[in-house]
């Protein structure tokens, strides 16, 4: 039994102040919560949350229970902290990735945390299918909104934007969209997944709504770097992560549209774990050092 993860959750759950906001919180179902409720109130022996459909309340013997084990995470915690390097995490670590993340982002900073965990050795996997975390013995993927799963659990990693461009020569023959029912009239490069079969909708926030635009696909891939070739060639209007866009857009190769009212709906970025038995040394360390160079804050 997992009697630090069981006072964890309890300590959430008072805290959050129900159930459901104790889940969120965890990454969890509220299911899962009740679960670890009634296994720490079996293992004392005592009831120590008085909950209805519409409310929860500490009993006596869960007040007192609560001042005392609020402080074990913390203690926990700085435990580890003050076991300085002999703590460093170590093993295997696999990591999927969505192959445009991976190639332009998470590859990069790689030797940066090689060098501050010297202990893991990481397996990277580059790839816009899905993969089976158990089967493949995946730790952690990186995926974008559109790919999560309810078998995973999805932690926030980080917000990039996407971009619509196009070449200057595109542009000069065929115009410059200036609305979004301007892009049925246009040549569009769409990205399909290799999962599904789905294209990536093309989505955008106007007057603080989402709203989709429709398009005739002049292009299908499923491979993000050659719709940018195509785009920077001429071929079409592409909609680009930022970090795919930005050596052609350096380079003047690549343009960007709808700068105005119309903003293109950001990309989501999450580390996605089996359980939460998953998260960790290893696991932590990663999400950790991504947040950092990626500007998130990490997660409680």
């Amino acid at each position: 039994m997992d009697m630090l993860n069981l006072i964890n959750t309890f300590i959430r759950v008072v805290e959050a102040g129900s159930i459901a906001a104790a889940a969120r919180a965890q990454g969890v179902s509220p299911a899962a919560v009740s679960q670890s409720l009634a296994k720490l109130e079996a293992h004392l022996g005592v009831r120590l949350l008085s909950r209805t459909t519409r409310h929860m309340a500490l009993t006596e013997s869960g007040a007192r229970y609560y001042d005392q084990a609020q402080h074990i995470p913390n203690a926990v915690a700085l435990a580890a902290q003050a076991a300085g390097a002999q703590s460093l995490p170590q093993g295997r670590l696999c990591v999927a990735s969505t192959a445009a993340f991976g190639r332009h982002v998470l590859a990069p900073l790689m030797p940066a945390f090689a060098e501050r965990y010297p202990g893991i050795a990481v397996e990277l996997i580059g790839t816009d299918r899905r993969v089976d975390h158990r089967l493949e013995g995946v730790d952690l993927s990186l995926r974008i909104g559109a790919q999560l799963s309810e078998q995973l659990i999805a932690l926030p990693l980080a917000t990039r934007p996407f971009v619509f461009c196009a070449a200057p020569a595109y542009l000069a023959r065929a115009g410059t969209p200036v609305t979004l029912v301007d892009l049925q009239q246009h040549a569009c490069l769409a990205f399909r997944y290799p999962t599904d079969g789905r294209f990536l909708p093309w989505g955008f926030m106007q007057n603080g709504k989402r709203v989709e635009a429709r398009i005739n696909p002049a292009f299908i891939c499923d491979d993000v770097d050659m719709i940018a070739q195509i785009a920077a060639n001429g071929g079409g209007i592409a909609r680009l992560a930022s970090f795919v866009a930005e050596p052609d857009l350096r380079r003047g190769e690549l343009v960007t549209l709808f700068d105005g009212t119309e903003q293109p709906e950001p990309m989501q970025i999450y580390a996605c774990v089996s359980d939460r038995s998953a998260l960790n040394a290893r696991v932590r360390a990663l999400i950790g050092f991504l947040q950092e160079r990626l500007g998130v804050d990490q997660p409680t």
